[in-house]
């Protein structure tokens, strides 16, 4: 039993911190966390609550 709240209370606690990791990255690469990304643009990541990073595409040139 103690083992289970042990391992609830590491896994509560690194949630947060795993998402906020996730929109950090997202913000360095100027993305945008959404639900779906549009059709001019990229996925390059996740972000928390089950969204994406979605970046500009670039065109060539």
């Amino acid at each position: 039993m103690r083992m289970f709240l042990f391992l609830f209370a590491v896994f509560f606690f690194l949630t947060p911190a795993k998402n906020e990791f996730f929109n950090e990255r997202c913000n360095k690469l100027n993305g945008k966390c959404l639900t779906s990304c549009h059709k001019n643009e990229e996925i390059v990541g996740l972000c928390k609550k089950s969204k994406i990073c979605c970046l500009d595409l670039q065109p060539c040139g």
